[in-house]
């Protein structure tokens, strides 16, 4: 029997041209596609602080429709496809992608929450808890203790970081039930600062890991992924879980750490500011100057992400530290994240549209065709 490989391409994109091309396409979906939402939601989290409701609003409408088209298809993934889930979750460059799902539970629930509808978060989070468990001991088990051709260092790449987004995602939605449920807030708050501090020491060790990687191994123009991104991701859902912390009832828990995490909410998103010029040369070398093809890509929705956290960081950050110029900061960059989302979102519809238009004209083409007849 041949071995079945993995598409090169990688697009995750799911037309066919039958049923079961379809259920084929299912079988290599990016475990990282959740991005997309995470994307969305809080890019229509930063319109909404920056006061465009409207717009906010329509984000949340796609980013709800995508979350529950992605969890109908990982669903399925998951119950025809358990063996290539367990070479997913085997696989060091790939395993972190699931966390996506516990940062995309974060996100909505924390945006719906906003719009006066708080058990949204508590049964999102709750689910994102729950997987964000599993994910957190069995994948560096599976990693540490399984079978392994190729050191595991060798596979470390950006999107360990949304192993971090994930947790933090967390920390932001036990802080913001703190703040719907004031008589839970002691427990909430609680909940919210042990998420927030697994966060920075997880940040700590993976920067680490990939640092390492990077300079003790061959670094390649295809290596660098849009999922580093997610590095200043991380740095930037770290200052908003902060912010979200600083604004809760006064609790035992919150009160002790109040001065730690005023101080490293600053120190993060100063870090993450400083890795953007960084990126952006790592994108440049890799898309102009080594001349990487540019093409739609799930992964990219890696980048997207990012730039909204960083704007509705910075928003936060600057309101509950008194800080206008890091606020003004954050509402600026609100449209430097939507213009990037509208430009990966029109590059998505494009892709998954293409293998339907292209049947569609060679259809007309045959039916403009004469016939022998004539």
């Amino acid at each position: 029997m041949a071995d079945r490989k993995r598409p090169a391409s990688g697009t995750g994109a799911l037309p066919g041209k039958n049923l079961r091309d379809r259920v084929e396409a299912v079988r290599w979906v990016y475990p990282g596609y959740f991005a997309l939402v995470m994307a969305t939601g809080i890019v229509s989290s930063a319109l909404q602080e920056a006061g465009w409701p409207g717009l906010s609003g329509l984000l949340l409408v796609v980013a709800v429709v995508s979350f529950a088209v992605l969890a109908a298809v990982f669903t399925v993934r998951v119950a025809a496809f358990a063996r290539e889930v367990l070479a997913d979750l085997s696989a060091p460059g790939r395993a972190y992608g699931f966390f996506t799902f516990v940062a995309a539970c974060g996100v909505v629930g924390t945006r719906i929450a906003a719009d006066g509808t708080p058990m949204a978060a508590v049964v999102l989070g709750v689910i994102g808890f729950v997987a964000w468990a599993g994910l957190s001991y069995g994948v560096p088990v599976r990693l540490i203790l399984g079978p392994r051709t190729d050191p595991v260092l060798a596979g470390v790449n950006g999107s360990w970081f949304i192993w971090v987004v994930g947790s933090q995602s967390l920390a932001v939605v036990a802080a913001t039930v703190g703040s719907a449920f004031p008589g839970r807030a002691g427990a909430a708050g609680l909940a919210a600062v042990l998420m927030w501090s697994v966060g920075v020491v997880l940040y700590l060790i993976v920067a680490t890991l990939v640092l390492a990687r990077l300079l003790l191994l061959e670094v390649r123009p295809q290596d660098l992924t849009p999922p580093y991104w997610i590095a200043m991701g991380a740095t930037a859902i770290t200052v908003l879980a902060a912010a979200r912390i600083l604004r809760m009832p006064q609790g035992a828990a919150t009160s002790a750490v109040e001065p730690v995490v005023t101080g490293l909410a600053v120190v993060f998103w100063a870090f993450g500011t400083w890795l953007i010029p960084l990126l952006a040369v790592f994108t440049i070398w890799q898309y102009v100057l080594r001349r990487v093809h540019l093409e739609y890509l799930p992964q990219l929705w890696s980048i997207v992400f990012p730039l909204g956290m960083y704007a509705a960081a910075g928003m936060a950050l600057g309101r509950v530290a008194g800080l206008p110029i890091i606020e003004g900061i954050g509402r600026a960059w609100v449209w430097v994240a939507f213009a990037a989302w509208g430009l990966v979102f029109a590059a998505m519809l494009a892709a998954l549209l293409r293998p339907f238009l292209g049947r569609m004209g060679r259809s007309a083409a045959v039916a403009g065709r004469p016939s022998d007849e004539s």
